[in-house]
């Protein structure tokens, strides 16, 4: 039961954090109150949280530490404007 109610969790983790990459990815935006105050590159923040999924369902920890560096840069990247 118990196992049941972690994977449950994990895949509804899992909807949200590709939820929000989509949202970034596509709207350049990042939803909510406190979440624009600290990624200053939404579009480069998720194409990082979506690239974190995808090597999630490949099973690759490569595609992942690349994944975790992209979603990195989208939080310390100065905008381009």
């Amino acid at each position: 039961m118990l196992f049941l109610i972690a994977g449950l969790a994990m895949v509804m983790a899992a909807i949200a954090w590709a939820v929000l990459g989509v949202h970034a990815l596509l709207l350049g935006s990042m939803p909510g109150q406190w979440l624009p105050r600290l990624v200053r590159q939404p579009r480069l923040w998720g194409a990082g949280a979506l690239l974190m999924l995808v090597s999630w369902n490949l099973g690759s920890p490569s595609l992942l530490v690349v994944g975790i560096g992209i979603v990195a840069l989208g939080h310390v990247a100065k905008p381009t404007r």
